[in-house]
């Protein structure tokens, strides 16, 4: 069976090193809304040592601190599910009050109609771009 997050995408590789990506997935109700992809395909964190979750927890926790930054969303979601994509990944969203599925998690009912779309685009990802070096290093 195919992976689609071990074949090539069209997302967009925010910062990369050989062990992990961090993507941008751009999703119209939901501004910067990040992926942290382990490379190696892998199902479950306990497949990896010690010192390869904690630098992958370590991307999953820069992410969240530069969109907490950036974006000041009410809560930020941390998702590891991989139940359809049996494939090592973190979801790292900014959500916010009158986002279109708040509070519930944004594969859920969708509870409200989306909010004006917030300001995105070549600013935002050259800021998450920098922020990603400057926490994780080049």
């Amino acid at each position: 069976m195919k992976c689609v997050l071990c074949e090539a995408s069209t997302d967009t590789v925010l910062w990369q090193d050989d062990h992990l990506r961090v993507v941008y997935v751009d999703e119209l109700d939901y501004i910067g809304y990040c992926r942290v992809i382990w490379n190696a395909h892998v199902a479950e964190m306990t497949d990896l040592g010690d010192a390869d979750r904690a630098h992958c927890m370590r991307a999953v926790y820069a992410a969240e601190s530069l969109l907490r930054t950036l974006l000041k969303p009410d809560k930020i979601n941390l998702a590891s599910l991989g139940n359809f994509v049996p494939h090592l990944h973190w979801h790292v969203i900014a959500r916010f009050r009158d986002d279109a599925h708040f509070p519930q998690a944004i594969w859920g009912t969708r509870q409200q109609a989306s909010a004006a779309p917030r300001a995105r685009g070549v600013a935002l990802l050259q800021q998450l771009r920098q922020g990603l070096v400057h926490q994780m290093g080049p």
